[in-house]
């Protein structure tokens, strides 16, 4: 994981307010890379915290391939 990746965790937001806070931190312009964004589901509640951010480091890299993540690239960890 590149020392310049930054994720921002949420947790217990509903779906709109997880939104504002996401186009808001957007909207900061706090530079690139943009952070990565999660929402705490069952399952990543059980990871590591090194483990989820690895995960979401390896997920923000492939969206930024050409084609992005597809519906079955999204789900390949």
């Amino acid at each position: 994981m590149s020392s310049e990746f930054k994720a921002v965790i949420l947790h217990g937001f509903k779906d709109e307010e997880a939104i504002a806070i996401m186009r808001a931190v957007k909207a900061l312009g706090l530079g690139a890379p943009v952070p990565a964004f999660a929402v705490t589901t069952p399952t990543s509640r059980e990871w590591k915290v090194d483990y989820l951010l690895e995960h979401l480091a390896e997920e923000q890299a492939m969206a930024r391939r050409p084609g992005g993540l597809t519906p079955d690239r999204s789900r390949e960890s």
